[in-house]
């Protein structure tokens, strides 16, 4: 997946930061916090239509989610609480994005882009829900074809270059297909059994 690579390339940069933010004391927790506020304040640039702004903050926002976990790691201070949280704000992080870019777009009389932005939000949920729930049977599962990272990257590109509706497109149709993909991913791992 495209999200390893980025962890491994990134890494060089991520460890002395988080080393860094480590020894201010500073609670991953408070980082992941901070990246979801900073997320929220995106929306409401998003909504006002500074798209491009809003495109380029995002990734200073992925930023505070991608050193959460590495500082957690560094402070050796992770935990269940700790992973919950991260992982649930990312699904309010990517949901507050989506529904300020729902709110410019309905004073714009947008209609198929609302559609397009329901669908994605659906998708991605549950492409969330079925790892979550994989993992709540015994069943690791990473893999699939558009993962937060994926996501994230397709929605900065089409906000930055003006491209949203193509991006939007891809996005409604590929997360779901993930999701879909993950589900059949659980049913080849458990043996395929099609009893409830």
């Amino acid at each position: 997946m495209l999200s390893d690579l980025a962890r491994k390339y990134t890494r060089v940069f991520l460890e002395p930061l988080a080393r860094f933010i480590g020894w201010t004391g500073i609670s991953p927790n408070v980082i992941t916090v901070i990246g979801f506020l900073l997320t929220v304040g995106v929306a409401v640039v998003i909504g006002y239509g500074h798209l491009q702004l809003g495109g380029l903050l995002i990734l200073l926002a992925a930023g505070f989610d991608a050193i959460d976990g590495t500082l957690a790691r560094t402070m050796g201070r992770t935990s269940r609480f700790g992973a919950f949280l991260d992982s649930t704000l990312d699904r309010f992080s990517e949901a507050t994005i989506f529904f300020g870019l729902f709110v410019f777009l309905v004073g714009r009389g947008a209609q198929t882009e609302l559609v397009l932005i329901y669908m994605t939000i659906v998708g991605s949920l549950m492409v969330s829900y079925a790892r979550a729930r994989a993992e709540g049977i015994g069943v690791e599962l990473k893999q699939g074809l558009l993962t937060r990272f994926e996501r994230v990257g397709l929605l900065v590109i089409g906000l930055v270059f003006n491209q949203l509706l193509i991006v939007l497109w891809i996005l409604a149709i590929f997360t779901n297909f993930t999701a879909v993909q993950r589900i059949y991913l659980v049913w080849r791992i458990t043996g395929g059994e099609l009893g409830g």
